[in-house]
Protein backbone atom coordinates (compact mmCIF):
# COMPACT_ATOMS: atom_id res chain seq x y z
CA UNK A 1 0.00 0.00 0.00
CA UNK A 2 1.50 3.70 -0.93
CA UNK A 3 2.28 5.87 1.58
CA UNK A 4 -0.87 7.97 2.78
CA UNK A 5 -0.71 11.88 2.30
CA UNK A 6 -0.85 13.92 5.22
CA UNK A 7 -4.02 14.00 6.35
CA UNK A 8 -6.32 17.79 5.74
CA UNK A 9 -6.38 18.95 9.10
CA UNK A 10 -9.87 20.47 7.98
CA UNK A 11 -11.22 16.89 8.45
CA UNK A 12 -10.27 14.36 10.74
CA UNK A 13 -8.28 11.69 9.35
CA UNK A 14 -10.46 8.73 10.57
CA UNK A 15 -13.94 10.36 9.21
CA UNK A 16 -15.79 8.70 7.03
CA UNK A 17 -14.66 10.24 3.81
CA UNK A 18 -11.27 10.61 4.47
CA UNK A 19 -10.45 6.60 5.34
CA UNK A 20 -13.24 5.41 1.95
CA UNK A 21 -10.78 8.26 -0.28
CA UNK A 22 -7.66 6.12 1.15
CA UNK A 23 -8.99 3.03 0.65
CA UNK A 24 -10.24 3.14 -2.62
CA UNK A 25 -8.60 0.43 -4.89
CA UNK A 26 -8.83 1.98 -8.55
CA UNK A 27 -6.96 -0.85 -10.08
CA UNK A 28 -8.59 -4.16 -7.99
CA UNK A 29 -9.39 -6.71 -10.49
CA UNK A 30 -13.23 -7.14 -10.76
CA UNK A 31 -14.91 -9.52 -8.49
CA UNK A 32 -18.25 -11.77 -7.96
CA UNK A 33 -17.16 -12.32 -4.27
CA UNK A 34 -19.14 -11.61 -1.38
CA UNK A 35 -18.98 -7.74 -0.25
CA UNK A 36 -18.06 -8.87 3.04
CA UNK A 37 -15.15 -10.54 1.88
CA UNK A 38 -13.48 -7.91 -0.41
CA UNK A 39 -14.46 -5.14 2.64
CA UNK A 40 -12.28 -7.83 4.62
CA UNK A 41 -9.58 -7.60 2.63
CA UNK A 42 -9.67 -11.41 2.67
CA UNK A 43 -10.65 -14.09 0.77
CA UNK A 44 -12.15 -15.85 3.51
CA UNK A 45 -11.70 -19.36 2.77
CA UNK A 46 -12.44 -22.07 5.85
CA UNK A 47 -10.27 -24.09 7.47
CA UNK A 48 -11.85 -27.38 9.02
CA UNK A 49 -12.44 -28.30 12.30
CA UNK A 50 -12.53 -31.61 14.14
CA UNK A 51 -13.88 -32.30 17.93
CA UNK A 52 -11.92 -35.44 18.87
CA UNK A 53 -13.36 -36.79 22.48
CA UNK A 54 -13.89 -33.94 23.97
CA UNK A 55 -15.46 -33.62 27.45
CA UNK A 56 -16.38 -30.64 29.23
CA UNK A 57 -18.13 -30.40 32.31
CA UNK A 58 -18.91 -27.87 34.81
CA UNK A 59 -19.17 -29.35 38.00
CA UNK A 60 -21.07 -32.72 38.12
CA UNK A 61 -22.65 -31.74 34.94
CA UNK A 62 -21.40 -32.96 31.78
CA UNK A 63 -22.14 -30.36 28.97
CA UNK A 64 -19.81 -32.36 26.42
CA UNK A 65 -20.20 -36.09 26.57
CA UNK A 66 -16.76 -37.37 24.36
CA UNK A 67 -18.08 -35.24 21.43
CA UNK A 68 -16.30 -36.48 17.88
CA UNK A 69 -17.49 -34.10 15.43
CA UNK A 70 -15.51 -32.67 12.21
CA UNK A 71 -16.32 -29.72 10.15
CA UNK A 72 -15.46 -29.45 6.55
CA UNK A 73 -13.26 -26.23 5.46
CA UNK A 74 -15.91 -23.78 3.94
CA UNK A 75 -19.09 -26.05 5.43
CA UNK A 76 -22.02 -24.08 7.06
CA UNK A 77 -22.93 -26.47 9.83
CA UNK A 78 -25.43 -25.14 11.96
CA UNK A 79 -26.12 -26.65 15.24
CA UNK A 80 -29.85 -26.74 17.09
CA UNK A 81 -31.16 -27.96 20.07
CA UNK A 82 -32.88 -27.11 23.65
CA UNK A 83 -31.06 -24.81 26.01
CA UNK A 84 -28.86 -25.68 28.30
CA UNK A 85 -27.99 -28.68 25.85
CA UNK A 86 -23.97 -28.12 25.11
CA UNK A 87 -24.26 -25.96 21.78
CA UNK A 88 -22.74 -22.82 23.10
CA UNK A 89 -19.96 -24.64 24.49
CA UNK A 90 -19.26 -26.13 21.74
CA UNK A 91 -18.26 -22.65 20.09
CA UNK A 92 -16.72 -21.52 23.65
CA UNK A 93 -14.38 -24.50 23.61
CA UNK A 94 -13.47 -23.86 19.73
CA UNK A 95 -13.07 -19.86 20.83
CA UNK A 96 -10.87 -21.07 24.18
CA UNK A 97 -13.32 -19.51 26.19
CA UNK A 98 -13.26 -22.70 27.84
CA UNK A 99 -11.01 -25.48 28.01
CA UNK A 100 -12.07 -28.70 27.68
CA UNK A 101 -11.10 -31.55 30.15
CA UNK A 102 -10.60 -34.35 27.54
CA UNK A 103 -9.93 -35.29 24.13
CA UNK A 104 -8.52 -32.85 21.29
CA UNK A 105 -9.22 -29.71 19.06
CA UNK A 106 -8.15 -29.56 15.49
CA UNK A 107 -8.40 -26.06 13.64
CA UNK A 108 -6.89 -26.08 10.04
CA UNK A 109 -4.69 -29.49 10.53
CA UNK A 110 -3.23 -27.63 14.16
CA UNK A 111 -4.07 -29.19 17.43
CA UNK A 112 -5.54 -25.65 19.43
CA UNK A 113 -4.67 -27.36 22.66
CA UNK A 114 -2.11 -29.69 22.44
CA UNK A 115 1.25 -29.40 20.14
CA UNK A 116 4.00 -32.22 19.56
CA UNK A 117 7.25 -32.40 21.10
CA UNK A 118 9.47 -35.79 20.35
CA UNK A 119 6.88 -37.39 18.74
CA UNK A 120 4.02 -37.11 20.96
CA UNK A 121 0.88 -34.78 21.93
CA UNK A 122 1.72 -32.16 25.01
CA UNK A 123 -0.49 -30.12 26.55
CA UNK A 124 0.12 -27.03 24.12
CA UNK A 125 1.85 -23.07 25.15
CA UNK A 126 -0.29 -20.09 25.70
CA UNK A 127 1.56 -18.65 22.46
CA UNK A 128 0.64 -21.83 20.20
CA UNK A 129 -2.32 -21.61 21.78
CA UNK A 130 -2.80 -17.68 20.38
CA UNK A 131 -1.69 -18.77 16.94
CA UNK A 132 -3.87 -21.08 16.22
CA UNK A 133 -6.96 -19.39 17.53
CA UNK A 134 -6.03 -16.30 15.43
CA UNK A 135 -8.20 -18.57 12.38
CA UNK A 136 -11.49 -17.87 14.26
CA UNK A 137 -13.47 -15.25 15.36
CA UNK A 138 -16.80 -15.35 17.45
CA UNK A 139 -20.25 -13.33 17.57
CA UNK A 140 -22.02 -13.56 20.57
CA UNK A 141 -25.11 -13.30 21.47
CA UNK A 142 -24.76 -9.96 23.33
CA UNK A 143 -22.94 -8.34 21.02
CA UNK A 144 -19.83 -7.68 23.36
CA UNK A 145 -18.61 -4.39 21.82
CA UNK A 146 -16.55 -2.19 23.76
CA UNK A 147 -18.81 0.21 25.32
CA UNK A 148 -16.06 3.49 25.47
CA UNK A 149 -15.35 2.84 21.76
CA UNK A 150 -16.95 4.19 18.45
CA UNK A 151 -18.14 1.53 16.13
CA UNK A 152 -15.15 2.27 14.10
CA UNK A 153 -12.48 1.58 17.05
CA UNK A 154 -14.64 -1.36 17.65
CA UNK A 155 -13.78 -2.79 14.52
CA UNK A 156 -10.15 -1.62 13.83
CA UNK A 157 -9.04 -2.40 17.49
CA UNK A 158 -8.55 -6.11 17.13
CA UNK A 159 -6.17 -5.10 13.56
CA UNK A 160 -4.31 -3.02 15.07
CA UNK A 161 -2.89 -4.93 18.19
CA UNK A 162 -3.35 -8.62 16.91
CA UNK A 163 -2.28 -8.50 12.94
CA UNK A 164 -0.26 -5.28 13.49
CA UNK A 165 -2.11 -3.42 10.73
CA UNK A 166 -1.17 0.12 11.01
CA UNK A 167 -3.80 2.74 12.56
CA UNK A 168 -4.84 3.88 8.71
CA UNK A 169 -4.67 0.42 7.92
CA UNK A 170 -6.90 -0.62 10.13
CA UNK A 171 -9.19 1.87 9.72
CA UNK A 172 -9.65 1.40 6.15
CA UNK A 173 -10.84 -1.80 7.00
CA UNK A 174 -13.19 -1.22 9.21
CA UNK A 175 -14.77 1.89 7.44
CA UNK A 176 -15.19 -0.49 4.60
CA UNK A 177 -16.83 -3.52 6.52
CA UNK A 178 -19.33 -1.01 8.28
CA UNK A 179 -20.39 0.52 5.07
CA UNK A 180 -21.21 -3.23 3.80
CA UNK A 181 -23.09 -3.94 6.47
CA UNK A 182 -25.23 -0.76 5.87
CA UNK A 183 -23.54 1.47 8.93
CA UNK A 184 -21.66 3.95 7.08
CA UNK A 185 -23.32 6.23 8.34
CA UNK A 186 -22.52 5.62 11.83
CA UNK A 187 -18.52 5.39 12.50
CA UNK A 188 -18.20 7.69 15.19
CA UNK A 189 -20.85 6.73 17.13
CA UNK A 190 -20.97 4.40 20.63
CA UNK A 191 -22.75 1.22 21.07
CA UNK A 192 -25.32 3.00 23.94
CA UNK A 193 -26.20 5.07 20.97
CA UNK A 194 -26.53 2.01 18.61
CA UNK A 195 -29.73 -0.22 18.21
CA UNK A 196 -29.54 -4.25 18.74
CA UNK A 197 -29.30 -4.55 15.09
CA UNK A 198 -26.57 -2.32 14.51
CA UNK A 199 -24.20 -3.22 17.65
CA UNK A 200 -24.85 -6.72 15.97
CA UNK A 201 -23.80 -6.05 12.68
CA UNK A 202 -20.36 -3.94 14.07
CA UNK A 203 -19.87 -6.98 16.03
CA UNK A 204 -19.84 -9.01 12.43
CA UNK A 205 -17.66 -6.58 10.90
CA UNK A 206 -15.19 -6.68 13.94
CA UNK A 207 -15.05 -10.53 13.47
CA UNK A 208 -14.47 -10.02 10.06
CA UNK A 209 -12.00 -7.74 10.37
CA UNK A 210 -9.74 -10.23 11.85
CA UNK A 211 -9.36 -12.20 8.41
CA UNK A 212 -10.79 -15.33 10.30
CA UNK A 213 -10.84 -18.82 8.32
CA UNK A 214 -13.79 -20.00 10.61
CA UNK A 215 -16.45 -17.51 12.35
CA UNK A 216 -18.98 -18.63 15.42
CA UNK A 217 -22.18 -17.32 15.49
CA UNK A 218 -23.80 -17.94 19.04
CA UNK A 219 -27.87 -17.50 18.63
CA UNK A 220 -26.72 -13.61 17.19
CA UNK A 221 -30.69 -12.77 16.46
CA UNK A 222 -32.12 -14.07 19.76
CA UNK A 223 -31.08 -11.09 22.07
CA UNK A 224 -32.94 -8.18 18.78
CA UNK A 225 -36.32 -7.23 18.70
CA UNK A 226 -38.23 -8.92 15.75
CA UNK A 227 -38.14 -5.76 13.01
CA UNK A 228 -33.81 -6.34 13.79
CA UNK A 229 -33.62 -9.55 13.26
CA UNK A 230 -33.60 -9.37 9.25
CA UNK A 231 -31.74 -7.07 8.74
CA UNK A 232 -28.56 -9.05 10.77
CA UNK A 233 -29.79 -12.67 9.07
CA UNK A 234 -28.87 -10.92 5.23
CA UNK A 235 -25.16 -10.14 6.59
CA UNK A 236 -24.92 -13.96 7.69
CA UNK A 237 -26.81 -14.91 4.37
CA UNK A 238 -24.16 -12.82 2.08
CA UNK A 239 -21.50 -15.05 4.38
CA UNK A 240 -23.11 -17.85 3.90
CA UNK A 241 -24.14 -18.01 -0.14
CA UNK A 242 -20.85 -16.15 -1.33
CA UNK A 243 -17.87 -17.29 0.65
CA UNK A 244 -15.71 -20.45 1.21
CA UNK A 245 -15.74 -19.35 5.06
CA UNK A 246 -16.39 -22.18 7.15
CA UNK A 247 -18.72 -21.54 9.77
CA UNK A 248 -20.64 -22.62 12.94
CA UNK A 249 -24.36 -21.25 13.97
CA UNK A 250 -25.92 -21.68 16.71
CA UNK A 251 -29.25 -20.66 16.28
CA UNK A 252 -33.51 -20.94 17.03
CA UNK A 253 -34.08 -19.38 13.35
CA UNK A 254 -35.17 -22.74 11.79
CA UNK A 255 -35.92 -20.85 8.84
CA UNK A 256 -32.86 -19.28 8.27
CA UNK A 257 -30.88 -22.41 9.42
CA UNK A 258 -33.20 -24.68 6.86
CA UNK A 259 -32.24 -21.95 3.98
CA UNK A 260 -28.02 -21.79 4.80
CA UNK A 261 -27.28 -25.08 6.45
CA UNK A 262 -25.07 -27.51 4.58
CA UNK A 263 -25.49 -29.30 7.64
CA UNK A 264 -27.93 -29.15 10.58
CA UNK A 265 -27.04 -31.17 13.94
CA UNK A 266 -29.35 -32.01 16.56
CA UNK A 267 -27.14 -31.27 19.84
CA UNK A 268 -28.57 -32.59 23.09
CA UNK A 269 -27.33 -33.71 26.81
CA UNK A 270 -23.53 -33.45 25.37
CA UNK A 271 -24.27 -35.62 22.45
CA UNK A 272 -25.02 -35.57 18.50
CA UNK A 273 -28.44 -36.20 18.68
CA UNK A 274 -28.75 -36.68 14.61
CA UNK A 275 -27.17 -34.97 11.49
CA UNK A 276 -28.02 -34.41 8.09
CA UNK A 277 -28.61 -32.07 5.55
CA UNK A 278 -31.72 -29.48 5.93
CA UNK A 279 -34.05 -31.30 4.09
CA UNK A 280 -33.50 -34.71 6.10
CA UNK A 281 -33.49 -32.94 9.57
CA UNK A 282 -36.43 -30.49 9.10
CA UNK A 283 -38.06 -32.72 6.68
CA UNK A 284 -37.93 -36.16 7.68
CA UNK A 285 -36.06 -36.22 11.01
CA UNK A 286 -34.92 -40.03 12.21
CA UNK A 287 -34.80 -39.22 15.88
CA UNK A 288 -38.06 -38.90 18.46
CA UNK A 289 -36.08 -36.06 20.06
CA UNK A 290 -35.27 -34.07 17.10
CA UNK A 291 -39.02 -34.59 16.40
CA UNK A 292 -40.14 -33.61 19.58
CA UNK A 293 -37.87 -30.12 19.77
CA UNK A 294 -38.87 -29.58 16.37
CA UNK A 295 -42.51 -29.67 17.12
CA UNK A 296 -42.02 -27.74 19.84
CA UNK A 297 -40.26 -24.54 18.54
CA UNK A 298 -42.04 -24.62 14.97
CA UNK A 299 -45.12 -24.59 17.13
CA UNK A 300 -43.94 -21.14 18.80
CA UNK A 301 -43.25 -19.65 15.29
Amino acid sequence: MPDNPEPNHDEPSNSRSAILERSAEPDAPARTASRLAVAAGDELEGSGVRFSGVTKRFGDLTVLDQLDMEVAPGEKMVIIGPSGSGKTTILRVLMTLERPEAGTVEVGGEQLYHEERNGQLVKASEKHVRQVRRKISMVFQHFNLFPHMTALDNVSFGPRKVLGLSKDEANERAARLLEVVGLGDKFGEHPARLSGGQKQRVAIARALAMEPEVMLFDEVTSALDPELVGEVLNVLRDLAENTTMTMLLVTHEMGFAREIGDRVVMFDGGRVVEQGPPTQIFGDPQEQRTRDFLRAVLDRE
